[in-house]
């Protein structure tokens, strides 16, 4: 059998990042009996096979009655290559006004592969040539950051500070890149329940972070999964996207956790006008489709078709479709929140209060390493994410996220009680 040796392939493959996902899954895998706060998925109780078909039906009547289209082009529709841009961005644009207060032009959306693939297109087209470097907010969703560095794109950490941007970091890496012969082009950052922090930036540090992205020739890559999961809905700050008044913001958006992963839909907005020798050519969604067609030529129309019937059954609004996936996650982050505070007030350990989404950063006071990972799962039948996983370098960190999204209030309690054993005996020298 031929053999192929590692450092003959892309340098990308032997970098943590590309490695994170598969470790923290085979740790699962090999612990099932573990209470698992890792993964930050769906809570699965509320999933019903037969809202598939009906989602499908309501998508094919959508396309009879208000789009005017035969059987003949109804079949077409669902089983043909379908159109790059997907199908279902009318939908998707009216769903972002009513949700969000965004108004796009529905051309300016390319509906993708989940957000990944929204990614995956974003850097491919604005990394131009070696110059070309991306800014991000640390510690970083390791997704991204094994996007960058497989499109060879380097990443430049940001420091989130108190306010979730710091300001002084930006300007201080944007110069320092500039001085090493680079070219800043994007901020990358997930402004509501940061994956894996759970920081949300506040009104004026929105405002602020468009006025900098301005003066420093920045886009800003607004990914937004969990916005809708606001524990007080009412309360909810606008998006970037929707503060936007000078096209500095590009939109990734993901049905994975408002309309079901398994359908893998996202999509990006990108109304930035493309000018080719002085004239607008096109939005710069029209380049990401162009991208696309290389890569996944289309976004399975069939899956597009279950969003969109979810969507219309529901008047378009995602908030809607979700009231009850919200309300579970805002009883499940106020149990994680509490039972920590009952647990572990006496202990030499810190965490931080989100007001909604699925992620808890706890700071355990030692190091917090895939070793320790592993002890926990074996010996106090827990898991966790090392945040050093959202790193650089992957070096050992005080810090580990929980993920409260896929449990039940029971399951939390057992979690909980068993983290509080792994805290104590390494804070107060007991033993397993």
């Amino acid at each position: 059998m031929t053999e192929l040796r590692l450092s003959d392939l892309h340098p990308g493959l032997a970098d943590p990042a590309a490695e994170s996902m598969n470790f923290l899954n085979e740790v699962a895998n090999r612990f099932p009996d573990a209470v698992s706060f890792a993964p930050g998925r769906p809570y699965e109780e509320l999933f019903e096979l037969d809202a598939i078909p009906r989602y499908l039906d309501n998508y094919c009547r959508h396309l009879r009655e208000h789009c005017g289209l035969t059987e003949d082009r109804i079949r077409r529709t669902l089983f043909q290559y379908g159109r790059t841009k997907g199908i279902v961005h009318d939908l998707i644009a009216e769903q972002l006004r009513l949700d969000e207060a965004i108004e796009v032009d529905p051309e300016t959306i390319v509906v993708t592969v989940g957000c990944q693939e929204a990614m995956v297109l974003v850097l491919r087209a604005l990394r131009a040539d070696v110059r070309d470097v991306l800014l991000a907010v640390t510690p970083t969703y390791v997704g991204l950051t094994g996007v960058a560095r497989l499109l060879d794109m380097p990443v430049l950490g940001v420091a989130a500070g108190e306010r979730g941007v710091d300001f002084e970091d930006l300007d201080l890496q944007v110069r320092r890149a500039k001085q090493a012969g680079w070219r800043p082009r994007a901020l990358y950052l997930v402004p509501d329940f940061a994956n894996p922090s759970g920081i949300s930036l506040d009104p004026a540090t929105r405002h602020r972070l468009l006025d900098e992205a301005r003066r420093l020739d920045l886009l800003v890559l607004e990914d937004n999964p969990y916005g809708i999961f606001h524990a007080e809905p009412d309360r909810r700050p606008p998006t970037l996207k929707a503060l936007d008044r000078h096209g500095r913001v590009i939109y990734l958006g993901s049905f994975a956790k408002t309309g079901l992963p398994g359908a893998r839909v996202g999509f990006v907005v990108a109304d930035q006008p493309v000018t080719d020798r002085g004239r607008v050519i096109g939005p710069f969604a029209d380049q990401l489709a162009k991208v696309k067609s290389m890569f996944t030529v289309n976004t399975s129309p069939i899956a597009q078709a279950v969003i969109g019937g979810k969507l219309l059954e529901n008047g378009g609004s995602v908030g809607k479709a979700n009231a009850a996936e919200i309300e579970v996650y805002r009883r499940n982050l106020g149990r994680l929140l509490e039972g920590l505070r009952a647990r572990c007030a006496d202990l030499p350990v810190r965490w931080n209060t989100p007001r909604g989404g699925f992620f808890v950063v706890l700071d355990a006071g030692f190091p917090v390493d895939d070793e320790l990972l592993e002890l926990s799962a074996r010996e106090y039948g827990v898991l966790w994410t090392p945040l050093c996983h959202f790193y650089d370098g992957h070096a050992p960190r005080n810090q580990l996220r929980l993920s409260c999204s896929a449990l039940t209030p029971a399951q939390i309690d057992i979690g909980l009680d068993r983290l509080d054993a792994l805290l104590r005996d390494h804070h107060l020298g007991g033993s397993r």
